[in-house]
């Protein structure tokens, strides 16, 4: 834009010509295209990352749930269902959350986040929607002890504590399976 601006001082400066109000509008214009032609290509990038991201996180969710039921069996759990994308909402009492993949039982149920790379911030957020999920099966009088994990197709060794310090399961691959991690002191119950 500014660009502009200097192309017509410029002409102006070559041409001997004065810059005239008309000089200035027409110059407003273009610097007005010029923009929203940048706007748009931003968002068309943003879109494209978007689904590039989304594409990641589904490959994560391909690779690492299956099996999720039989995983967590060796601590204990037996869960008779699981359903992925679970949402939840309660509009009286502001409660939203979507779930990526949630496995249950009559006593228990256990919420998986899945990310293709884990970051701090999705700990932290798993915790707010843990808290959310312990209010929303209060609301329906919903006893189980709710437990969370964290699973992702990348997970540095600092964030991988992180999580399990915060009491999530950490699962991510192993060779060609999947490992489940404990938290190193007990799991945190909802």
């Amino acid at each position: 834009m500014r660009k502009i601006a200097q192309k017509t001082a410029r002409t102006a400066r070559k041409t001997g010509k004065k810059v005239t109000l008309d000089d200035v509008w027409e110059t407003i214009n273009e610097i007005g295209k010029a923009r929203k032609e940048t706007q748009a290509a931003l968002k068309e990038t943003q879109r494209i990352v978007g689904d590039l991201g989304n594409k990641f996180g589904d490959e994560a969710e391909y690779m690492l749930v299956p099996g999720l039921q039989e995983k967590f069996e060796q601590f204990g759990f037996h869960f008779d269902t699981m359903s992925r994308n679970k949402k939840i909402n309660n509009k009286e009492y502001d409660i939203r959350a979507e779930i990526d993949a949630f496995l249950e039982n009559g006593a228990q149920a256990m919420a998986v986040e899945v990310k293709a790379k884990l970051q701090k911030a999705d700990v932290d957020s798993l915790v707010s929607r843990m808290e959310k999920l312990r209010r929303y099966a209060d609301l329906y009088g919903d006893k189980r002890d709710y437990f969370g994990a964290m699973a992702a197709t990348v997970a540095p060794e600092k964030e991988r504590d992180y999580a399990l310090k915060n009491g999530f399961y950490v699962i991510e691959p192993s060779g060609e399976d999947v490992m489940v991690t404990m938290p190193e002191s007990n799991p945190r119950v909802w």
